[in-house]
């Protein structure tokens, strides 16, 4: 984990936050990379055009290639004196239709978007039908079994709370430890969508997906509920059930202390 930013102590210069909103199915990721389109790349392009400097941000969290947000919190510093309106209006005109912006906050120096959040929220929609959804495509996930959601509920009991979750770590994670705590797992079934909404102080790499596609296999019947209690003391990811497409994941909330003052409510897809 890299060391956080330091805090800002020019008093020319302002650190601001802002919540953005984006469809990631057109992008890969959310990090700059070379010779690919992302989210943070067209992000820092219309903010630099309207602080008329080159502007790095700072995300709350990562999202693969292919996840959406409905809040993904980022920051930024800036010596331009521009008012709200002209950093959300002005920045949203540069941005292209799938990526939106909604608020902006005059932060303290020492807030961080990635390192003073406390907890994040994430939502996964899985449309839950024998055929494939043609006008949701990219924006959910589709299994065409059924899935027993109750089966699901008393799987996901085994997770939350503290936790080494190396069997739903990703190969390619570098966070230096896998314990994470799991706030809450809560699965509901609306129609033929299941929602399932996971709360954590921080996740690991493809961490929801893996765990959504080892639920999966308890909703089918595959496996038992008492089974995924197993797989967590296993610490293998060979043990848990497949990575769940990234089309049906939303990073929806990221919490901080109140003394930021940045009190933000959910903000959760339905279909």
């Amino acid at each position: 984990m890299e060391p956080p930013t330091e805090s800002v102590v020019d008093k020319n210069v302002q650190r601001l936050a802002l919540v953005v909103e984006y469809l990631g199915s057109h992008y890969h990721g959310w990090q700059v990379q070379p010779n690919v389109d992302s989210v943070q790349a067209r992000v820092q392009d219309a903010l630099s055009r309207i602080a008329n400097h080159p502007v790095e941000v700072v995300c709350a969290g990562r999202t693969d290639r292919g996840v959406h947000a409905t809040m993904q919190v980022v920051h930024f510093d800036t010596f331009a004196i521009r008012n709200d309106q002209a950093w959300q209006r002005g920045v949203l005109s540069l941005l292209p239709r799938d990526i939106g912006l909604h608020g902006v906050w005059r932060m303290p120096g020492d807030f961080h978007a990635r390192f003073s959040a406390v907890r994040r929220s994430y939502r996964y929609v899985l449309y839950n039908a024998p055929h494939r959804p043609g006008l949701l495509h990219g924006r959910v996930s589709w299994h065409h079994l059924p899935l027993d959601v109750t089966r699901m509920q008393q799987a996901a009991a085994y997770l939350v709370g503290l936790h080494d979750f190396s069997s739903f770590r990703g190969k390619e994670c570098q966070a230096h430890s896998p314990l994470r705590t799991l706030y809450t797992l809560d699965i509901q079934r609306e129609g033929d969508f299941i929602y399932f909404d996971l709360c954590a102080n921080a996740f690991l790499m493809h961490m929801v997906r893996n765990i959504v596609g080892t639920l999966m296999q308890v909703g089918t019947g595959q496996r038992t509920p008492e089974w995924v209690a197993g797989v967590l003391a296993a610490r293998q990811r060979e043990m848990a059930g497949i990575t769940a497409p990234p089309d049906g994941l939303y990073l929806t909330h990221v919490a901080y202390p109140e003394t930021f003052s940045l009190s933000l409510s959910p903000r959760l897809p339905r279909f």
